[in-house]
């Protein structure tokens, strides 16, 4: 039985309803900075700077997981019109993770930016963790269908980098919580599903050229 493609319509419904929920942790997070800076309360914790840094960067991580996921998604529901959201969560998953660098250089750092590049030759997860954000830039700049066309193959073979950065990202929060790697060994377990995936369908499409 095939599968009837979805209305414009909703196509139109279901990228709005990313859109708000993409936003919404900044959103609330933005309210709550504002509450602790208006009233002094604690709502984010003992450590605001850390929290506002920890979340940011485990949006980033969602997100970018959820880009990783729809090829899967698409290859087993066989709906083509995901794709038309791997753009979408892919920019906001460079833009929770350019938030949360911004959280580290402006609220860590204090403004002091020159210290980041100490900071990376210093400390291993910050190397990993910086590296993956700038792996994402060239992949969101040409992220449009425009670039698209002027790459061509190429385009692929760049966008391929996105793997790299799931394994950098992972090893950033791993790195980073060093003791309880619970949560983080749980996103690691996510990458290699999805990473795995695409390997034994490569795998199997080998296969099958071979014996033909």
């Amino acid at each position: 039985m095939s599968r009837r493609p979805p209305t414009p319509a909703a196509v139109v419904w279901a990228k709005a309803f990313v859109h708000a929920a993409a936003l919404a942790p900044a959103a609330w997070l933005g309210w709550q900075i504002y509450e602790v800076w208006r009233t002094g309360s604690d709502m984010l914790g003992a450590d605001p700077v850390a929290e506002v840094e920890h979340r940011t960067g485990l949006w980033a991580l969602r997100l970018l997981l959820l880009t990783l996921a729809i090829t899967p998604l698409r290859q087993i529901t066989g709906q083509t019109v995901l794709l038309r959201f791997r753009r979408m969560l892919g920019l906001y998953a460079f833009f929770y993770a350019s938030l949360h660098l911004a959280a580290y250089l402006v609220l860590d750092l204090g403004g002091y930016w020159a210290q980041i590049f100490e900071e990376i030759a210093k400390r291993p997860y910050i190397t990993v963790g910086f590296t993956a954000w700038l792996l994402l830039v060239p992949l969101a700049v040409t992220s449009t269908l425009g670039w698209m066309r002027r790459l061509g193959r190429r385009w692929g073979q760049l966008h391929r980098l996105v793997y790299a950065v799931a394994v950098l990202a992972i090893l950033h929060f791993w790195w980073l919580v060093k003791s309880d790697v619970r949560e983080p060994a749980i996103y690691a377990a996510i990458v290699a599903v999805l990473l795995g995936w695409r390997v034994w369908r490569r795998f199997n499409a080998r296969r099958t050229t071979a014996t033909r």
